[in-house]
């Protein structure tokens, strides 16, 4: 189980460990793809490019952009998935990611947890 929190601004986020340091990650429920991640790790992780995906962002914004395989720590398991890097700082989880999992984000309380049973 992965438990979190919603921040003061209601961004329901995790932390994860990857490429050697704490970040934490948002928890992005409008993202159909597995993980965004920071164009400043591409150099960090061992990514290998598998081709080029299509989004389709918020106000009908559609962009192309390069997709890698790379290892993730994920709920206590190594797991090789899709990202995408981003200018941002920001890493993103998305639902292709929580496959297989439960994601409950409770805003009442301001807890977030993921849990695969």
């Amino acid at each position: 189980m992965i438990a979190g929190h919603v921040t003061d601004d209601g961004v329901p986020v995790i932390n994860i460990q990857f490429a050697g340091r704490e970040w934490t990650a948002i928890v992005d429920t409008g993202f159909n793809g597995e993980l965004e991640l920071p164009r400043a790790l591409q150099q960090h992780v061992n990514a290998q490019i598998v081709g080029r995906v299509f989004s389709l962002l918020a106000g009908g914004h559609r962009i192309e952009e390069d997709a890698y395989l790379v290892d993730f720590q994920f709920d206590g398991q190594t797991v090789c998935v899709q990202a995408t890097f981003a200018d941002s700082s920001e890493i993103l989880l998305g639902t292709r990611l929580l496959h297989g999992h439960r994601l409950e984000i409770d805003f009442r309380t301001g807890t977030v947890l993921i849990d695969a049973s």
